[in-house]
């Protein structure tokens, strides 16, 4: 039996996606699973560091780390009409380069996307993802790169839309947006890696036949307990990509890779991302 530790966050597409393996419905042969939850950008850092096995990180977390590190077909999330959205208050005018931007970590896609479409724009600092929201509506900065429930929420907070960074990416490079995946360490091993696929697959097959069985699991961690917003969050985030990435994720992997290298934020000659 091999036990591997992996990360996942506790937003409801994660919890949804994991519910079998959390709660012990789907059997995982030859695996002993340890499932820690986390805030994206502390998972980036902990699989980074070494501290887990396998993660749900951030896809430009990922780019860089694609020298040790495969993403597994399953569990990721990608998609149109999924990416981080730039958010004000009400009646906030044209901020102005100088703004103050809280985006959610710098090894977030998030954090990617507004700096490949405003690489001068910003005075740029980081925080927890859902600090951000609510320190914007309390005028702590002018502009906050939000992801998650925050998509759905902001009016709540008298809060206005003022850029969607995934349409962008979609109209600028005609693919899917790759937020993130399940990051799994290649000293793993082809066989624990497959088996590992398997299991997040099986969970997954599990959660789409049995969708009603989830929502304890996510009411548990999520952090909007409304359960319109949770079945919103899980409805976009959750996809037939997240099943398996397919060609058509594959490529659009390939196109961040290529913007992310175009805006220097990886090297020329960084190692290529597989797909196990």
């Amino acid at each position: 039996m091999t036990r591997v530790s992996i990360g996942i966050s506790p937003c409801p597409n994660d919890t949804f996606a994991f519910h079998g393996l959390l709660e012990r419905k789907v059997e995982v042969p030859g695996l002993e699973l340890e499932i820690v939850l986390d805030d994206v950008e502390s998972l980036n850092r902990r699989f980074a560091a070494g501290e887990l096995d396998a993660a749900k990180c951030s896809i430009a977390a990922a780019l860089r780390l694609a020298d040790r590190a495969v993403v597994l077909r399953a569990g990721s999330a990608l998609g149109s009409g999924l990416g981080p959205v730039v958010l004000a208050r009400s009646g906030t005018r044209n901020p102005g380069p100088d703004a103050r931007v809280l985006c959610p970590g710098e090894g977030t896609t998030a954090f990617l996307l507004y700096r490949l479409f405003h690489p001068r724009e910003g005075r740029i600092e980081h925080a927890r993802f859902s600090e951000i929201l609510p320190r914007v509506a309390a005028g702590e900065a002018d502009l906050g790169v939000c992801i998650h429930e925050a998509r759905f929420t902001y009016t709540r907070h008298g809060l206005v839309l003022v850029e969607d960074l995934g349409t962008t990416w979609e109209r600028a490079t005609g693919a899917p947006l790759p937020l993130g995946g399940i990051l799994a360490r290649k000293s793993l091993g082809q066989d624990v890696l497959d088996r590992l696929a398997r299991a997040v697959r099986a969970s997954l097959d599990r959660a789409f036949e049995r969708r009603a069985e989830t929502l304890p699991t996510m009411r548990r961690h999520a952090q909007e307990m409304d359960d319109d917003v949770i079945w919103k969050h899980v409805e976009l985030y959750v996809t037939e990509r997240t099943l398996d990435l397919g060609p058509e994720g594959r490529d659009a992997l390939a196109k961040l890779r290529a913007a992310a290298i175009d805006a220097g934020f990886l090297a020329a000659d960084a190692a290529l991302l597989e797909v196990v």
